[in-house]
Formats: structure tokens, sequence, C-alpha cells
């Protein structure tokens, strides 16, 4: 566009994950021109699927909760709600394979009463830990439900020394507290920051009853955030390219942003930088924070996927997750692949550190035989095929003291604005930080062009 045209409502964002496509939909709704810049050659970030021959793979299980409201609006906002409906009530199968089989079975679950009544029926009769110990859990759970979010000293502090401290046993943390914060944060207690943790299970358990009722694709993750996204981006008008890589950004005297791709260079009046922490200080253009080595600073976590398909079905339920063995969260994805015949499920391994480098063949000898001691039905049924996805850089490491390498949406220069779910969202690293990320920049970006906020974009504040 040359100086002429210009209108002073151009944007580019760059990058196409969530955090992206969500600013380049919300500064197209309020009436901004937005060019979207990928360097992959599909949309969706870490949240994306591919074809292995018949079936339709997810590199990772992605599950959301109802408390996830801007994830919700942004589902929404792409007309995919249905395909990725919430479970009525919170309900998860646990299942401790170290219990004699009949007995292994236990269930979170929630009842219709207030917080902190909707648990209480589940947790006084959780088989997986004893009597004390669920007492204990109850007190922390209060404990932990008066602390003040927006204390920093909170991000100093580790989760499972807090934890301990609160008279947590190692089979609490195990049976309870890791069951739900390794899912979430991507760490063990003892890694993770205390200001993070707390969010997690302030919001997602002691907010409301139904916050915390699991959400999940039934269809693969790419018919969500690549196809219906890249519809939704058509629609409100914004030029997408992938497989375009940004190689530069600066900016000129008169503050219009130039951003430099092969063979071509855009002009902007606002550009979004909704890539990784890492790539994203190797764009950043001098003096746009006062300490871009944070960004380098944020650590990374790997998740590993094992992915199974067998001749039969040996699982009746959506979803499990495991105790006492190397197993932590099964998900059945049979429908979701578009698989005629047998069973495929999918294993997500999170703060899989020790495992995200290991052959193949190792992970299949560990893994069969679990699920066979986990599922009954897998000790007759035929392993049709067996493969591993790995996402090594899967999330930012939720470690003590993350909290103040992680900037907010507005840099230093004029114009210039961050997303990502590494920002400072105060969520952990999860498709609702990603999307709040780009919810934030393009606020931030609209308020300096002066123009208004698309109401709908907002309305998950309300719902929140």
């Amino acid at each position: 566009m040359t100086d002429g045209q210009r209108s002073g409502r151009d944007a580019v964002v760059i990058g196409g994950g969530l955090a992206g496509i969500t600013a380049a939909l919300a500064l197209a709704d309020a009436g901004v021109r937005v060019t979207l810049l990928e360097g992959r050659p599909r949309l969706g970030g870490l949240a994306f699927s591919f074809q292995r021959g018949e079936l339709t793979v997810d590199n990772g299980q992605h599950v959301y909760l109802r408390c996830c409201t801007a994830y919700r609006w942004f589902l929404d906002r792409i007309e995919g709600t249905a395909l990725a409906p919430v479970q009525d009530r919170l309900d998860v199968p646990v299942l401790d394979v170290a219990r004699p089989e009949g007995r292994r079975l236990g269930r979170l679950r929630r009842d219709a009463l207030p917080v902190p009544l909707h648990l209480g029926r589940s947790l006084a009769t959780y088989p997986h830990l004893s009597l004390a110990e669920r007492a204990k859990v109850g007190r922390a759970a209060l404990a932990l439900k008066g602390l003040d979010l927006a204390d920093p000293s909170l991000d100093t502090q580790d989760f499972g020394s807090w934890l301990t401290a609160h008279g947590q046993s190692a089979r609490a943390v195990e049976a309870l507290w890791d069951l739900v914060g390794v899912a979430t944060l991507n760490a063990v207690a003892g890694d993770a920051s205390l200001g993070l943790a707390a969010m997690v299970f302030k919001t997602g358990l002691l907010s409301d009853p139904g916050a915390a009722d699991i959400g999940w694709a039934h269809v693969p993750l790419g018919e969500l955030h690549d196809r219906l996204a890249r519809k939704a981006l058509d629609s409100a008008g914004v030029r997408t390219e992938v497989r375009t890589r940004v190689t530069s950004i600066s900016t000129d005297e008169n503050g219009t942003w130039s951003v430099q791709v092969p063979g071509e260079t855009l002009r902007a009046d606002a550009v979004v930088l909704a890539v990784a922490q890492h790539e994203a200080c190797d764009l950043l253009p001098e003096g746009a924070l006062d300490a871009p080595e944070n960004l380098r600073d944020i650590g990374t976590a790997p998740i590993l996927n094992v992915h199974v398909v067998y001749d039969r079905k040996i699982l009746d339920k959506p979803f499990f997750a495991a105790l006492g063995t190397p197993v932590q969260w099964v998900f059945d994805r049979t429908d979701a692949s578009g698989l005629r015949e047998g069973q495929y499920l999918a294993l997500s391994q999170s703060a899989a550190h020790e495992e995200i480098d290991e052959p193949v063949a190792a992970l299949r000898e560990r893994y069969l035989p679990e699920l066979e001691r986990l599922l009954p039905l897998a000790r007759g049924a035929e392993v049709k095929d067996f493969f591993v996805t790995r996402e090594r850089t899967a999330t930012f490491a939720p470690t003590p003291g993350v909290g103040r390498l992680r900037p907010g949406a507005r840099t230093k220069a004029p114009g210039l604005y961050l997303a990502g779910a590494w920002t400072a969202t105060g969520w952990p690293a999860t498709m609702e930080s990603a999307v709040r990320s780009g919810v934030s920049a393009a606020d931030a970006a609209l308020a300096a062009l002066g123009r208004p906020r698309p109401a709908r974009l907002f309305e998950f504040e309300e719902a929140a």
C-alpha cells in the first residue's frame, strides 16, 4: 500500500496461532485492515492436525474448561462451539493401577451445589486417598481459596513446598493436585509457581460450581483452528498469508511500521507480534522492551503424545486419568480421527522432560504393557498402529519467578504489541491464555488507533 492510499488504520499480525488469529479478528471487527502472516503452511500454532494414512491426527490432546471464557468466545466467533462441547458436569474417571481389579476406579465430579460444597461428596468418597488425606485436602483447598492472586510474592514460591507446608502427603499430591496441575500447568507441583497454580485451582475448582467442566474438540483441531478460523478471517476481510516468514520489522520517523517478508514490504500503523517468546525476542526492534533478554529466560516445557490404534474397542469412556503408572491421561480419538474400525487412543503426557527424545520403540515397550494393566480388554487386542508426536517447546515453563519475565501487550515502541500465551495474561500456557493475549494486544492497538472496541469481542469479560 502506498503512502497516498494509507488511511491510518492498517495492521499486520505476525503469527497465525490462536493469539494471532484472535488479534486479527478483533482488529478487523473494529474496521482495521489486517494482514495476518504465518510461517507454517497452516493456521493454529501448536494446536493442529495432520494426516497419517486415513487418520486425521491431532498433534496433541487439547482440552479447555467452562471457565475459559475467552476460548469459548473464540469458538463462538469462528462458529465452532457445537464441535467442541463442554460436558454437562465435571466427571473425571481416575484409574489406580496399583489397586485390585474391580476397585481401581475413582471419580472426581461435582454436584449441583455452591462452592465449595459442589466437590464435597466427590472428595469425601474419593477412594485413592485415605480419610485423613481427604480431610487435609479440604483444609488446603480453603487455604488456597484465601490466597490473593495479585500478591507478587506467590510467584516466587513453588506450589509443591506450599502443599507440603499445608499438610499434603506425597500421595495426595500425586492422586489429586498433580493429577490436575500437571495437565494444566505442564509441570509437577514442585516445579510450578504458586501464583500460577493458585490461579488454576482458584479459578477452575473454587470460583463457580461449573468452572471446571471439561470441553474438548469432537473434530480434528485443524477443523477448528485452521479451516473455520480461516473462514472467519476471510469473512472479516483479513488478508491471510501462510508459508510467509517475517525477516524484520522496523519503524520510520513518522511512526509507520515496515514488515519485511521475502519479496514484499508491508506497511502498517500497528504490528502485533504473536509468535513464540524466543522468536519475538529476535524480531523486536531495539528499545521496544526494557529487558528483552527476559524473553529468552522464559523457559519451555515439553509434551509427548502417544498414539495407539487397536483392532477393537477397549475403552468405553471418552477419557480417563491414571495413577500408579507412567500413563497420565488417555483420550478416545476414534470418531474425531475418522477411524472406521477398531479404536484409537491418545495418551497425553505432560512435563515429559525425560521421555521427549526417547525412541519410539522404547516408548512402545513402556506404554503398551501399561495400557494392558489399565484396560483389561487391551490384553487380547491387536495393535494396528503405534506412533508418537513430540512438542519439545509445547508451553512456557511455569517455574517460580516466571511472572516477572512475562511482558504485557504494550511495548515501548508505539504501535508494536505482543501476544502469545507466554505474555502476562495471568494464566498458564493454555488456549485460554493465547486468546486472552490476542484480545489484550488488539485492545491496546485499537486504543492507540482511535478505533472503537467491537462489542462482541469483550462479551467474554462479562461472562467471566
